[in-house]
């Protein structure tokens, strides 16, 4: 699937790059124990307020090993990952993440990867700690709230503590409840629903001009070097942010590992993430697939890979920044009269009421959580080497765009079919979902 991600610059923070590596799903069972419980020099464990990194190798060593050391004193699992690169080691992480999430009481867990840079393991720490403190966001990833995320001895090696708080009385309920919801959905018909909504929006909608069929992407891309290739459908019933973080990275591990010709995108449902149509629905949605783009501009993933988010009640003006570009979304609502104008369109930018600008949140209204994963080169291609554009919104402000052809376009389409039309068709789809 082919769809056109909103291009930005992503601020980052951690220099790591994909690099090309057999996939390999991470799971609890192929992590491996690899501390061999050797006796180290005995040395004092208070870490000294001058910084581990201006150490010598030796003494950080001596240090990490004593740290592990007690750690396993303690009955603290010790969890080698042989991970060497962003994608393995994000995807070990989130689902030892989700592992431990899923127990009721309180836990803790060392993650040791020796192949990944300390200063990744920081980078994640730290930007997990300000995640915390996000309210915006937090409010509606509860099950974040239980996690602590520290690099052990504030990076005298490369391991990662894990700790997870215990749940109250409520908080077990809930997770009671969102265990039994996952039992609801159905793979088959959550994937027939989906693509109803390909074949209506992308194909014949043309969404996507590069999309001809459910099943194949990025068609007449050959002449720009972009070969066509399978669409691949997963699923996953979760209802967990950390459990849906587990499943993206190994989506992107699936396509790191695999050639554009035997897997040129995939669509990933979550129909648990923000079930519904409601507006809390919806709020869900938007901070768990934010964090599903924070996580991967973090460590620079959006020079290889990039996201389109759907829901079925998906409103860009209810995503934040709401006036400004978002990884994964469409264009803020207030820029579309702007593109109309430059792609032409000068009438349709004047007589489109607000509501008419509006329906344009139905090229993303599928009918449950989706993800589209596309791998950027053949965003690149679709997009031709001057797709970035200066933006003119009115009052001096200028602001970088990207699609203004394709977005004008499908609002006019979107509006030509008619608000009754949509939602009617919308609705069918959800219905098959049940």
């Amino acid at each position: 699937m082919l769809f056109r991600p909103l291009l930005i610059a992503a601020a980052t923070t951690a220099v790591s790059a994909f690099s090309p590596s057999p996939f390999r799903s991470i799971t609890r069972q192929n992590q491996k124990h690899n501390y061999d419980g050797r006796r180290q020099p005995i040395i004092p464990l208070r870490l000294s307020d001058d910084n581990p990194a201006e150490w010598d190798e030796e003494r950080r060593s001596n240090m990490f090993q004593a740290l592990l050391r007690d750690l396993q004193i303690e009955g603290v699992p010790l969890l080698g990952c042989d991970a060497n690169q962003v994608g393995t080691f994000n995807a070990a992480l989130w689902t030892t993440m989700a592992e431990l999430g899923d127990q009721d009481d309180e836990q803790k867990a060392c993650l040791i990867m020796e192949a990944i840079p300390v200063s990744a393991l920081l980078a994640f720490a730290e930007d997990f700690t300000v995640l915390k403190t996000q309210t915006r966001l937090m409010d509606y990833l509860p099950e974040l709230k239980r996690f602590s995320v520290s690099v052990l001895g504030r990076g005298v090696g490369p391991a990662l503590l894990i700790e997870s708080q215990a749940r109250s009385e409520e908080e077990v309920a809930a997770a009671a409840a969102n265990r039994a919801a996952e039992g609801t959905f159905d793979q088959a018909k959550t994937t027939t629903a989906l693509k109803s909504f390909i074949d209506r929006v992308v194909v014949n909608l043309e969404a996507c001009p590069y999309t001809k069929s459910v099943d194949i992407s990025a068609v007449g891309l050959e002449n720009r070097g972009v070969t066509p290739g399978p669409v691949g459908y997963r699923f996953s019933p979760t209802t967990d942010a950390c459990m849906t973080m587990s499943v993206f990275w190994n989506c992107i591990c699936e396509m790191t590992g695999s050639p554009d010709e035997n897997l040129s995108s995939i669509m990933l449902s979550l129909p648990g993430i923000g079930k519904g149509d409601n507006p809390e629905a919806h709020a869900r949605f938007a901070a768990v697939v934010e964090i599903v783009g924070r996580y991967l501009c973090l460590y620079r993933g959006d020079a290889s890979f990039g996201l389109v988010h759907f829901h079925p009640a998906y409103d860009r003006s209810s995503i934040n920044p709401i006036d400004g570009a978002s990884y994964g979304h469409l264009p803020p609502m207030s820029w579309l009269r702007a593109m109309l104008k430059m792609a032409g369109h000068e009438a349709e930018a004047e007589s489109f009421t607000d509501d008419e600008v509006a329906l344009s949140n139905y090229q993303r209204r599928a009918p449950h959580t989706s993800i589209n994963i596309l791998r950027m080169n053949q965003v690149n291609a679709a997009a031709g080497p001057k797709s970035i554009v200066d933006l003119d919104l009115g009052n001096g402000r200028i602001e970088k765009a990207s699609g203004i052809t394709l977005y004008s376009r499908n609002a006019i389409r979107m509006v030509k079919s008619g608000k009754e039309g949509l939602q009617s068709a919308l609705d069918a789809d959800m219905a098959m979902q049940s």
